[in-house]
């Protein structure tokens, strides 16, 4: 048990409006650390609701959901910003780079924003992070300046400063060529494989959840595999 980084019990969620839709239907799994897990299914089957649920940013829902073995039920929203920021790191579809900042500064920023080290460290940090990911050469670049496989390369090197428990990601490569998507998804075995990252990964592309460690899929707010 000791090695469960997240576990969902028996998690249900619905839209009431004005009728009563199930989008999650008793949902539960576990994910130990280390492990590199995709969710599959069709669109509209639910698993970007469960990654928000998931990543504690929606808390209107039946069942547990437990982070680090600690439950996230009733939790002020200062608590769950400082679990979201201390112990989730996050890859979405877009960059969300800020243009006006440089690359290294992108990457600090959740480091700054949980203050848990002097500035100086958490630049040490940023700076261990695209080296780890073979862009520290862009670290003084503008973010705008970067390609499109370089921009999601200083996502995840944001995601990675605060040294989280697990990082979730929305379709990280559903907006790369192929080259690009194949980068990405080699960083994350990486991190799974060498450094031990838990990753969960939320893709319609099959190709990428086939080479995961286990796959998730979804149907019709179900877990059917």
């Amino acid at each position: 048990m000791t090695n469960t980084v997240l576990q969902a019990r028996d998690i249900c969620k619905s839209f009431h409006d004005p009728v009563t839709i199930q989008i999650l239907n008793h949902i539960s799994f576990s994910i130990d650390k280390g492990e590199f897990v995709s969710v599959t299914g069709k669109s509209g089957c639910g698993k970007s609701t469960l990654l928000y649920i998931l990543s504690t940013m929606d808390t209107d829902y039946e069942g547990e959901l437990f982070i680090d073995q600690e439950s996230m039920r009733n939790r002020k929203e200062a608590e769950l910003a400082r679990v979201r920021n201390e112990k989730i790191g996050f890859v979405f579809q877009f960059h969300y780079l800020l243009n006006e900042f440089t690359v290294l500064k992108n990457v600090m920023l959740p480091g700054l924003k949980l203050q848990k080290y002097e500035e100086k460290e958490v630049e040490h940090h940023a700076m261990e992070r695209l080296k780890m990911l073979g862009i520290e050469d862009k670290a003084l670049k503008m973010a705008h300046q970067l390609s499109g496989g370089e921009k999601q390369r200083v996502a995840i090197a944001r995601a990675l400063i605060n040294d989280p428990l697990i990082i979730m990601g929305d379709e990280p490569t559903g907006n790369l060529d192929k080259k690009n998507s194949e980068i990405v998804f080699d960083i994350f075995k990486e991190l799974a494989e060498v450094y031990n990252q838990t990753l969960l990964i939320v893709t319609h592309d099959q190709a990428f959840a086939q080479k995961t460690h286990r796959i998730i899929e979804m149907e019709d707010g179900r877990i059917i595999s």
